[in-house]
């Protein structure tokens, strides 16, 4: 069984003072008698709960105590709270008001510094007020720091989850101990998406690098094998930002939803993953030297450990069974090639050069259309396969590129410009500007 303990430290000190003065509320005594007691007691030491020191108490303390106790019980004996706690009484009102602004306004601002800087600028007089004063005036005042800044101010924070499996992806990137290729030490960048309401990992990869296209590709991936989510939750790097990703999102009705920045506690569940993951795979890779050994250990721990285990958040569940139970009372809703084509086609306008060639992400491409050179055209690209050439929209019409071949294009014969273009009439047609201002400036007029 539990120890029963005092509930606070004001009943701690009541059962001491009822322990001091106890023996003699329970006797018959006269005025006199009770004076010679009370002399008695206050030549003993005792020692206060919480107190490393013993101390006495005067007769006129222990008398307060005895009357009290006989009259209200051990209730009676709790200390009673000054009437002026948390006021700071050694501050005016003004600086009052003014510590408390500088720590609603620097929540992440020490006691210690408040007072130094305001001693330093002349708006507090040095030992004007204790620093255990200014923080028992924050406490009062709902401004002590830790909840300031563990709750990200003064709004309380929740334990939320999605309603169902499928509702809502997180997206993280994790950095992961380097590799070692050829010598080289090259970075690790774990990217992930995680299922809210079972915990279960949609996708997993490695990457030397965390860009928007390698979040695209995982998207990808996790979008053919298990549909799309109603919400994407994202933090707000630059892999999470470009307009590709936004775009992509809103053509498959998929809401992109980003964290409030510096609030790492909003995506709890991601970090509590990356966590997992480090103390139970990561921490144990050793000198690696691919990305292949990475990845391979890392899935390995994800369906071998992570989707079976299980999870508190679950009651008890583990994260694979969670989800293979929303998977099979779900309706299918697999996204087509062609969707997942359409919406991660993007689009820019480009100048064709005189040479009739286009630049798309620092390689060079260029148009059998030699009547584009020099206009300004549409060029998309999907990103779905990378190795899928660019084209080039006109009138309705796409266009095909083509690698520049500079070698080939030198014993290459020239074409027309324009194939379809009409032919040029069979005489000269009459047109002389300058003879018709010279016309003009003779009075002549032309005859037909």
């Amino acid at each position: 069984m539990d120890s029963l303990v005092p509930k606070d430290h004001a009943e701690a000190v009541a059962l001491f003072r009822s322990e001091v003065i106890g023996a003699l509320s329970r006797r018959e005594l006269d005025h006199g008698e009770l004076h010679a007691a009370l002399v008695g007691l206050s030549k003993q030491r005792f020692r206060p709960p919480g107190s490393e020191h013993t101390r006495r108490f005067s007769v006129p303390t222990l008398e307060r105590w005895y009357y009290r106790y006989r009259a209200g019980g051990l209730a009676a004996l709790r200390p009673r709270p000054r009437s002026d706690q948390g006021r700071a009484r050694e501050l005016t009102d003004e600086q009052r008001e003014l510590v408390c602004d500088i720590r609603r306004e620097h929540p992440s601002a020490s006691v210690p510094l408040i007072l130094r800087t305001l001693i330093a600028d002349g708006r507090l007089e040095k030992g004007a007020v204790s620093q255990a004063t200014v923080r028992r005036l924050f406490v009062e005042r709902g401004l002590d720091r830790v909840p300031l800044r563990d709750g990200g101010g003064q709004k309380t924070r929740l334990r939320w989850q999605a309603e169902r499996p499928g509702a809502l992806w997180h997206a993280d990137v994790c950095y992961g101990p380097p590799v070692v290729i050829e010598g080289v030490s090259r970075p690790v960048r774990i990217h992930a998406l995680l299922d809210d309401a079972s915990r279960f990992i949609a996708a997993i990869e490695v990457h030397h690098t965390e860009l928007e296209i390698d979040m695209l590709g995982l998207l990808v991936r996790a979008l053919r094998r298990y549909g799309a989510p109603d919400a994407l939750y994202l933090d707000n790097g630059a892999t999470y930002r470009g307009d590709v990703l936004r775009l992509a999102c809103e053509r498959l009705s998929i809401t992109l939803l980003h964290a409030r920045p510096y609030d790492a506690e909003a995506r709890g569940k991601m970090e509590r993953f990356w966590r997992t993951l480090r103390e139970g795979c990561l921490d144990y890779t050793g000198s690696l030297s691919s990305l292949h050994e990475v990845q391979v250990r890392i899935l390995a721990f994800i369906d071998q450990h992570y989707h079976l285990a299980p999870h508190a958040s679950l009651l008890g569940r583990s994260p694979g069974i969670v989800w293979s139970e929303a998977e099979a009372n779900r309706p299918p809703d697999h996204l087509t090639e062609d969707q997942l084509r359409t919406a991660l086609t993007v689009r820019e306008r480009r100048r064709v050069r005189r040479d009739t060639t286009v630049s798309v992400d620092g390689k060079l491409w260029e148009l059998a259309q030699g009547f584009l050179a020099g206009r300004i055209v549409t060029v998309a690209r999907s990103l779905l396969h990378h190795g899928e050439p660019p084209w080039v929209e006109h009138d309705g019409k796409r266009l095909v590129l083509y690698p520049v071949d500079a070698v080939s294009n030198a014993r290459k014969k020239r074409q027309p410009r324009r194939p379809d273009a009409p032919p040029k009439p069979d005489k000269p047609v009459d047109f002389d500007p300058p003879k018709a201002l010279l016309d003009r400036a003779a009075g002549r007029t032309r005859k037909e």
